[in-house]
């Protein structure tokens, strides 16, 4: 009796390798750049991990997260103390609340910008706090 075997099938090559490069870890620069603003735990964690600590791009990135976490924290901080001074000023709350708004509004935009930048491994600087930011990730 022959047994017929099932054809085989053809030879396919191989997968192509992947078009974006990734560290160690699997993460690509820009993906971890963009992630460093998500909080600032992200951004210290990059700071301190290996091998991201030793990639300019992160770096600027993380440390430009944490510069703008730390001004919109004192930019807050202020707003509350200038509001607590005027409190006496009939009307002073609606001002505020107009202030803290606009305030919150363009820190909320300029974390987009950044984000979206980041994502496209962009050296997307904020105003004052980029500049440092560029000098701690090239040191």
């Amino acid at each position: 009796m022959s047994e017929e075997f099932p054809p085989q099938p053809p030879a396919y090559p191989p997968p192509p390798a992947p078009t974006t490069p990734a560290s160690a870890s699997g993460l690509s620069d820009n993906v971890a750049a963009a992630l460093a603003y998500i909080t600032i735990i992200p951004a210290i964690i990059f700071l301190i991990l290996e091998p991201y600590n030793r990639i300019p791009l992160i770096k600027f990135h993380s440390y430009q997260s944490i510069a703008l976490n730390v001004a919109a924290f004192v930019i807050q901080i202020a707003l509350m103390v200038a509001q607590s001074m005027l409190h006496f000023i009939p009307l002073s709350w609606m001002l505020f609340a107009v202030i803290h708004l606009v305030v919150f509004l363009g820190i909320f935009l300029a974390w987009i910008v950044v984000i979206l930048k980041a994502s496209k491994g962009e050296w997307y600087k904020l105003p004052v706090i980029g500049d440092f930011a560029d000098k701690q990730a090239r040191s």
